[in-house]
């Protein structure tokens, strides 16, 4: 599913665990709508999608934020578990500042 997010946040996280696992992550921090269908919520919260490595933070973290994306969010299961994924994060050039 593709739609365009205000990303208002990102965080990376790389080292090696205790066990001697390596780990390395960028997450994602989305405002997403909240369900108000049931008219007992308003508003927007933040969403944490894992968005790939640690490269993923160095490819935005010059972006001045809360930036506009367009995503692609797939649903992906386990067999057991079921969770969104963002599969792909594209910065959204500011019109204005492109016109000439």
């Amino acid at each position: 599913m593709q739609m365009r997010v205000s990303v208002i946040g990102m965080k990376r996280s790389k080292g090696v665990l205790e066990n001697g696992n390596a780990y390395d992550s960028t997450k994602f921090y989305v405002l997403t709508k909240m369900d108000d269908r049931k008219g007992d919520a308003k508003g927007q919260a933040a969403v944490e999608y894992a968005y790939g490595d640690s490269k993923e933070y160095e490819k935005f973290q010059h972006l001045p934020f809360p930036f506009q994306a367009d995503v692609d969010i797939e649903v992906v299961t386990t067999g057991t578990t079921v969770r969104q994924a963002m599969t792909s994060c594209i910065p959204v050039v500011d019109q204005k500042l492109t016109k000439q």
